[in-house]
């Protein structure tokens, strides 16, 4: 069973409080288990003493609650310039730049989408590909979505620290 939202329920409060934003929680198992928790200031930014922070803060709360029964390594980061997104608002924050979109079921024959995020509309992702295409997707049947590596994307992220 995937212990991640449940993990995230857990834990968002603890960092909520300590002033971050839960971005994700993934959970890899195999010979060495991973929780991966990403979080960031409201304003789009990670330090590492911010990792540090909530590394501490979530670790004592899982040694408590103890969701995941086996051993398992914890890395708290940033969501990074290729970042993932998981939240409507991020869709929102985001429009402009390009993304890879998958959904669990497919809309107009097709689950994954890249294209140039448009924002958002009555809860769907707008996103438009290089031949002109506009598709609304349904935000609640996103599987997984993130930022493309572009040059642009780069670039913004350097100028202006883009939340």
């Amino acid at each position: 069973m995937d212990p991640t939202s449940k993990i995230a329920e857990l834990i968002e409060p603890t960092i909520a409080d300590l002033g971050y934003e839960l971005i994700r929680v993934s959970y890899t198992g195999g010979e060495s288990p991973v929780l991966q928790i990403m979080a960031e200031q409201s304003d789009g930014t990670m330090t590492i003493e911010g990792c540090e922070e909530i590394s501490h803060a979530v670790s004592a709360l899982l040694d408590v609650e103890d969701p995941i029964s086996d051993a398992y390594n914890l890395e708290v980061s940033s969501p990074g310039i290729d970042r993932p997104l998981t939240r409507l608002k991020d869709f929102e924050n985001w429009s402009g730049f390009e993304a890879k979109v998958e959904l669990q079921e497919a809309v107009d024959g097709q689950r994954r989408y890249r294209g140039k995020l448009l924002g958002v509309k009555d809860g769907n992702i707008l996103i438009a590909d290089t031949a002109g295409n506009k598709w609304e997707l349904p935000f609640a049947d996103l599987r997984k979505a993130k930022l493309v590596l572009t040059d642009e994307l780069i670039a913004a992220t350097q100028s202006s620290n883009k939340s």
